[in-house]
Formats: C-alpha cells, structure tokens, sequence
C-alpha cells in the first residue's frame, strides 16, 4: 500500500515526498554566455548527420563506422567529465539520459523522434542544397538561420515526450554513464526514431525532390 499523504499538511506548506524543479526563466540572457548550450546544440544534431552522409554515399561505410563509434566513445567522455565535474547537477537532472515521459506511449515517443529527426535532417538538405541555390540564386538564404529555427522547433515539440533526442550518440553517453533501467529500457527509441527519421527524408530529399527538379534549369543559366 503507498504512503498516506495529509492533504492539509501539504496545503499548509507541510513537508512533500517529492520536490519541484527549481523555476526556469522563459528567457536568460546569461544561458548565451554558457558554453554548455552550444556544446549541446551541436551534439544534437552530430551523429545524426552522419547517418545522412552513409544515406546518400558521400563517405564510406568504414569511415561512417568509425566516425559513429569515434562519436559515441566522445559523448560517453562527455558525460563521464560532466558526472565528475558537476555531481550534484549531474544527478538532480538524472544524468541528461533520454527517457520516455510519463504518460506517453512507446509510440508516441518512436513518432517524435522520427518527425523531428525528419524535420532537421530535411531542413539540413534543404537549406544547403547546391540545386537550390542554382536554381532560386535569386532568393538568397543563410542555412544557419532555418537549421537553427528547425532545432529550436523540434525541441520546443518533443521535449515533454522524449527530452528530444535526434542524436544516438548523445543518447548513448548519457545512459551508459547514468546506467538507469529507465533510460536503457527506453535506448531503442533514441536509435531506431532518428535512423528512421534521416533515411526517409534523406530518400524524400534525393528521389523526390531532386527527380523532380531534374527538368528544371537555374535561373541563371536561362538568362
């Protein structure tokens, strides 16, 4: 049988057996400062990446086998200096491990991170596309600025669900440091959602896309 709770002894300020999350300000200057914000935004979207690269053949299958375990052995390193470093944020945050959130199904969470892992990868091929840029060099674009948008889209979207993964490698580090049954339990979903997600858009980008635009000239070779 659970513990009994008074409910007047926690409507009086009484002592709760759990505690909140301290507050976090909607918007924090001092975050831009942090090196800890851009070292994890680029971990985000890394390993991901390369599975795209082995997607359309332009590295090998031995140099993308490498590069993924050269990826998972830094974010375990990562992770094992953040653990000894910062103990205490360590453990109050569970280690940064990607878990499935309460109340959420197995296939929410596998949808979420296949959609955002889609929306970024898509948004990478789009917005660095050299057919693109031949064929609409009239519309400039900065590819910084919709890959960011993406990223920050897809985290305001899945990170009440999955805590946003879109990164294996990012994943893995953090539960093989955290090593909670809660995190490996839930593993699969931060490799198979991504995987999936990068090679369907991926082949939506190369055999859609692009096929159609095959029968259309640039701009600037019509002029």
């Amino acid at each position: 049988m659970g513990k009994e709770v008074d409910v007047s002894t926690l409507e009086s300020g009484g002592v709760r057996d759990y505690e909140d999350p301290p507050p976090v300000p909607l918007v924090d200057a001092d975050e831009l400062c942090r090196w800890s914000l851009y070292r994890a935004v680029i971990a985000e979207f890394v390993a991901t990446l390369l599975f795209l690269y082995v997607t359309v053949a332009t590295v090998s299958l031995v140099r993308a086998v490498l590069y993924m375990a050269a990826q998972c052995l830094g974010a375990i390193c990562g992770v094992a200096l953040v653990k000894g470093f910062q103990s205490g944020l360590y453990a109050r945050h569970g280690g940064g491990a990607n878990e499935l959130a309460a109340g959420y199904s197995t296939g929410t969470g596998l949808a979420a991170e296949i959609i955002g892992t889609f929306v970024l990868v898509y948004t990478v091929f789009s917005a660095t596309d050299p057919k693109r840029n031949a064929r609409d060099s009239h519309v400039p674009v900065l590819a910084p600025l919709p890959i960011g948008f993406a990223v920050f889209m897809v985290h305001l979207a899945t990170i009440p669900i999955t805590g946003t993964g879109i990164n294996p490698a990012r994943s893995l580090g953090a539960a093989v440091m955290y090593n909670n049954s809660k995190a490996w339990s839930d593993q699969w979903i931060f490799w198979v959602g991504p995987f999936i997600g990068a090679a369907i858009a991926a082949l939506y980008h190369q055999v859609i896309l692009r096929a159609s635009a095959r029968g259309y000239g640039s701009f600037r070779s019509n002029a």
